[in-house]
């Protein structure tokens, strides 16, 4: 196979990525439904906190955040998406809850509680 059909396939689809990721994705929605309700408060949040701008990854591969167009979930919106986790009605404080285990020491992130509190989906 041609390294160019390869090449083509690779920076279409979204999911793949030429460059390394972090150990941690950070993936905030900026889809109208996100970005009316706030999203683009919550994606400048997360950029502050994470010292990062949206499709960075930090010197050390353990985050990586990315801002997207649609997530479909727009009934949770703004919506954010940590480590394959959906977390709606996302604002400053709750931003800082699932963060904190990413930012402190670096380990895996837990498996955050699913109360509706969280506005989790899926």
């Amino acid at each position: 196979m041609p390294p160019a059909h390869v090449t083509s396939v690779a920076t279409f689809y979204k999911s793949f990525s030429l460059a390394p990721r972090g150990r941690h994705i950070c993936t905030v929605c900026m889809g109208t439904a996100c970005h009316v309700r706030g999203g683009a408060t919550v994606l400048e949040h997360f950029e502050r906190k994470l010292g990062l701008r949206a499709g960075q990854t930090s010197p050390d591969r353990e985050v990586t955040l990315e801002r997207v167009n649609c997530l479909g979930a727009c009934a949770l919106a703004p919506l954010a998406v940590i480590d394959g986790r959906y977390h709606g009605q996302m604002n400053e404080s709750k931003a800082d809850k699932v963060l904190q285990p990413i930012l402190r020491a670096g380990g895996p992130a837990p498996d955050a509680g699913s109360g509706p509190e969280d506005g989790e989906a899926l």
